[in-house]
């Protein structure tokens, strides 16, 4: 990847660099490709014909940057200081209700289906959790905290997980995270909210 990030190379052009075989770097890339870290970028000539060639995809590159969390934290340290606890409350709950845009369809099925696909999304974040069934919850208890770097500060930025997950899921979800030794995100799912519809078709 590190090779690539540079601009697109053929299979031949890391072959060479790696001292690998044509099969072996064509493997790895397929796998890359698979996890949605390379893509194709087009075609160069070749000696006897075009030669596809491989470019790290968005995905990739966010892996490498080191910029996002402390710009994004410190926006969210402004915002803080120049917005009212009303609003900044406010404006992270929408934040979480963007973040749901142009992503994949909400899941279907059951609330505790629904709920479980959640604690999946949540893990694809950075978090780590598993959904505990109680009498007239579901709740999903997370072993640390995808926004530990914000929400250390500013637990309200939490406003933007509960949200997200209250789109995703169809439901109400109300967060109830541990904040006295490290953070770890905690959600919960009323199993008969007022209105809701229990299955989804």
């Amino acid at each position: 990847m590190e090779l690539l990030r540079p601009g697109p190379k053929t299979v031949d052009d890391l072959a060479a660099a790696l001292q690998l075989t044509r099969t072996a770097v064509q493997t790895h890339l397929a796998t890359l490709q698979r996890d949605g870290l390379v893509e194709e970028r087009g075609t160069r000539r070749g000696i006897s014909k075009p030669a596809r060639t491989y470019g790290v995809s968005i995905q990739a590159e966010l892996l490498f940057s080191r910029a996002y969390i402390p710009i994004l934290t410190e926006l969210i340290h402004v915002l803080a200081q120049r917005l009212s606890p009303t609003e900044f409350d406010s404006v992270m709950h929408e934040v979480g209700r963007r973040a749901m845009l142009g992503r994949a369809p909400a899941p279907r099925g059951s609330l505790q289906e629904r709920v479980s696909t959640a604690s999946a999304l949540l893990n694809e974040l950075g978090g780590l959790s598993e959904v505990d069934e109680e009498e007239e919850l579901f709740v999903i208890q997370s072993h640390g905290c995808p926004l530990a770097a914000a929400t250390a500060d500013h637990p309200e930025a939490c406003n933007a997980l509960e949200s997200m997950l209250s789109e995703f899921v169809g439901s109400r979800v109300t967060k109830c995270c541990d904040r006295n030794d490290r953070a770890r995100c905690c959600f919960e799912i009323p199993k008969h909210p007022p209105g809701a519809v229990e299955v989804r078709h």
